[in-house]
């Protein structure tokens, strides 16, 4: 069996417990306003028109079959094909199986703790992630997931036995900016935080902070509410101008007041493992 993979990080430290290897897929439903990953979003479909911007010709088009061909000895990674892309995605992602990516992921073994696959929305391919677990397993690594919870983690009960832990974002609770600024509901999304509190495989919740925009203090004081009484460390996270993604809402980094403000909410509600990042 594929997957769409978007790339692979080594060695991180922020998805998950100790250091693991961090996986991204490509492909995701939702499509929110300040993403900082926009070119996993969706897939290419060859249209090549990024071609001629690469400065160091990684890209090339193969005339015959229509397709946008990668050269990754050649890439600087300056992301200009991605910048380029009205369709937010990339032309530099692979199709690989799961013997693909652990074979890569035997280079590390000795150095990580496990492997945490996000996107994207990693779930979308949950066939994939389930044979990948198992591999992954096989060899004493650990398994976590990165999700935007739009998918029914109950209708999933294979995946979730091989899973260790999930990250979950909450991106904002009132679901009517939701579906404005996300482009989806987030019924489900409501529905996994329940789920995952009760089956105790929710590690962390992550939420990012963006002022004005959002009513960042619903938001966590209503996910505080629910994980209150449990150790699930709540991430918050500032908003940066950061990745393609061009921002025209005029959106703002929050201050370190602000975030700490945020945080007192949270310690207030009882949930005293958090993080500001």
């Amino acid at each position: 069996m594929n997957g769409y993979l978007n790339k692979i990080i080594p060695f991180s430290s922020v998805d998950g417990p100790g250091n693991r290897t961090a996986i991204f897929l490509q492909g995701c439903n939702f499509d929110c306003v300040y993403c900082h990953n926009p070119e996993t979003i969706n897939h290419c479909i060859n249209c090549s028109f990024c071609v001629s911007f690469c400065p160091v010709e990684a890209l090339s088009v193969n005339r015959e079959k229509r397709r946008v061909l990668f050269n990754p000895a050649l890439c600087v990674e300056c992301d200009a094909c991605t910048k380029k892309c009205h369709r937010n995605s990339t032309p530099k992602y692979k199709v690989q199986s799961a013997d693909d990516i652990m074979k890569e992921i035997e280079n590390y073994r000795p150095f990580i703790q496990g492997i945490t696959v996000s996107g994207g929305e990693c779930t979308l391919q949950a066939p994939f992630l389930i044979e990948l677990f198992t591999k992954a397993k096989e060899i004493g690594l650990t398994c976590f997931i990165d999700t935007n919870g739009s998918t029914d983690l109950r209708e999933h009960p294979e995946l979730m036995a091989l899973t260790d832990g999930i990250m979950l974002d909450i991106k904002v609770w009132d679901k009517e900016t939701h579906r404005k600024y996300i482009k989806a509901d987030n019924d489900m999304v409501l529905k996994n935080l329940d789920y995952l509190v009760d089956c105790g495989k929710l590690y962390e919740v992550r939420t990012v902070v963006i002022p004005k925009l959002f009513n960042n203090e619903e938001t966590i004081r209503e996910v505080s509410k629910r994980i209150s009484g449990y150790n699930i460390r709540y991430k918050l996270i500032k908003y940066r101008h950061l990745g393609v993604r061009k921002n025209h809402l005029n959106m703002q980094t929050p201050t370190d007041d602000d975030m700490k403000n945020l945080e007192s909410i949270a310690h207030n509600l009882g949930v005293l493992n958090t993080i500001i990042v």
